[in-house]
């Protein structure tokens, strides 16, 4: 209950006090990269349940002859990059967590397409709600690896407190300020997560 009214409380204080913020990088989304200025995606919350994630668009729609998306690197332009650097692009989300999708500290939201893939031990990062910012997001962002990563997730949910997210909250403006680990390796975001097998399922297990 104090995570929740913690995270209402500054959430909405955020989206008020941060309202010209928001006109602004509206309107520069609106000049360098074109409109709609939000990007909409379904990812999967609390429980794996759908819900609509809110961010700032930071790629265009080109596609190819066949109708197809082009890759990530393509469309991603000058200013979605800056708007990534800096974060901004997440401000969206803080609609999220007042309408209680996402918290401020937790897991981040990943694609649907990706639920079936978890194996049991990291599908345990659905235990909790997703949040803006994280533990894998203050220890390496997009430069993890996949598994990395999810460990991380659920080491969070795993020993989660309140003083825990206060640091991690704390922590994500150094991360955001050096601007590490925003791509992944070889890859403009993060390459696609393809499924890790059970330890007991391994080859050398």
């Amino acid at each position: 209950m104090l995570k929740r009214a913690f995270d209402i409380i500054v959430a909405s204080l955020a989206l008020l006090l941060l309202s010209p913020v928001y006109a602004v990088v509206g309107a520069y989304v609106a000049w360098r990269i074109g409109r709609p200025i939000l990007f909409i995606q379904e990812r999967a919350g609390r429980s794996g349940r759908p819900f609509r994630m809110y961010k700032f668009r930071t790629m265009t729609n080109a596609r190819d002859s066949a109708g197809h998306l082009l890759p990530d690197d393509v469309r991603l332009t000058p200013a979605g990059r800056f708007l990534r650097s800096t974060s901004l692009d997440e401000l969206p989300e803080l609609w999220n967590i007042v309408l209680g999708q996402m918290s401020l500290v937790g897991p981040r939201p990943l694609l649907i397409r990706y639920l079936p893939r978890y194996n049991a031990e990291q599908a345990r990062r659905h235990d909790v709600r997703p949040g803006l910012t994280g533990y894998a997001q203050i220890n390496g962002r997009n430069a993890l690896s996949w598994d990395d990563k999810l460990a991380l997730d659920t080491w969070y949910v795993d020993n989660r407190t309140f003083l825990l997210d206060l640091r991690i909250l704390l922590r994500t403006f150094t991360a955001i300020f050096d601007r590490r680990g925003i791509s992944g390796t070889d890859h403009a975001t993060m390459s696609e997560f393809m499924g890790t097998a059970s330890p007991a399922d391994r080859p050398d297990a």
